[in-house]
């Protein structure tokens, strides 16, 4: 479900954009390039003391002889359900030592845990309607930390004029880590037809606080990141830079989220690039495309492990 979310949810289009250079950095900061000067405007949101009814995540650490088949009959889930909930983890090459997001909590054998969210506001909530009748739902979340917040999940649950529930769904965020200080949306699609009216609740369901100095991440950096912006869409390029001191990194992405001229999320895409060596470099180009008002402002993150 997470890659069909990544993948569909900005309806990329080959418009010929308009050169238009993101704005200037600031001082360079670790895992992301600089942040646009954004008025968030956060939609009225209803956040429970307790969960939402439905199945909590859970963090499995991997072991050896561990299989993508072996734990879906461990945990009593689909193969593509525990699939979709890690669309980055290779079923034929699970790392020892790694974690794994369980979206089902109905067997908790050993090794898996629950963890307590730990506090990450959610400063921004906002639905933008598909063609097909079906609505993208974001929830900004954010890191008001100086440390790294990994794992984050929310349910997202739309309910009508008596509260109701209408639908709800597990949301994600586009990398494994949100930055200190910033904000990622966590996302996703509800394709059943629903009133005009409706409220968004959300609830966090998984975040976890680790230290910025970690080894599962690297201190990738994003520089001269150019945001050409057309309207709807902006076509992004860049470079990533590994210092020379780091690990070598075999997996690298970018995630990219646009707002509009109001601060409020129209879009997001990730872009997954080749492996980079210590002290090297690579360059990304992807397009970002709105699913709502035109394009003002694009944030850009990176994230690399070795």
């Amino acid at each position: 479900m997470r890659n069909l979310i990544l993948i569909c949810a900005l309806l990329i289009s080959a418009c010929a954009p308009q050169a238009t250079q993101s704005r200037p950095p600031a001082s360079p900061v670790s895992y992301i390039t600089s942040t646009p000067s954004l008025t968030f405007t956060p939609n009225v949101i209803v956040i429970n003391d307790t969960p939402v009814p439905t199945s909590t995540p859970l963090i499995y650490t991997v072991k050896s002889g561990d299989t993508i088949s072996k734990l879906a009959e461990q945990f009593n889930i689909s193969q593509d359900k525990l699939r979709a909930a890690n669309p980055d983890v290779s079923p034929n090459s699970m790392i020892i030592g790694s974690t794994l997001l369980i979206p089902d909590n109905s067997a908790v054998p050993a090794g898996a845990f629950t963890p307590t969210p730990v506090p990450a506001p959610v400063t921004q909530t906002i639905c933008h309607p598909s063609a097909e009748g079906g609505l993208w739902c974001f929830a900004l979340i954010k890191n008001n930390t100086d440390e790294l917040i990994e794992n984050v999940s929310a349910q997202i649950t739309l309910l009508d004029e008596n509260n109701t529930s209408l639908a709800g769904q597990t949301a994600f965020a586009p990398l494994d880590i949100i930055p200190p200080r910033s904000s990622l949306p966590v996302y996703v699609y509800f394709d059943s037809r629903l009133p005009a009216k409706y409220s968004i609740q959300v609830q966090v369901l998984t975040a976890n606080l680790i230290p910025i100095r970690n080894a599962r991440y690297l201190p990738a950096a994003i520089q001269k990141s150019i945001a050409q912006i057309n309207g709807r869409t902006a076509q992004l390029s860049g470079q990533i830079l590994l210092p020379a001191e780091s690990s070598d990194a075999i997996q690298v992405r970018v995630a990219a989220v646009a707002y509009d001229k109001n601060g409020i999320v129209v879009g997001i895409k990730r872009w997954e690039g080749a492996a980079i060596p210590a002290g090297g470099s690579i360059s990304f180009s992807f397009f970002v495309s709105s699913l709502g008002a035109e394009i003002d402002a694009v944030e850009f993150f990176v994230e690399a492990k070795p």
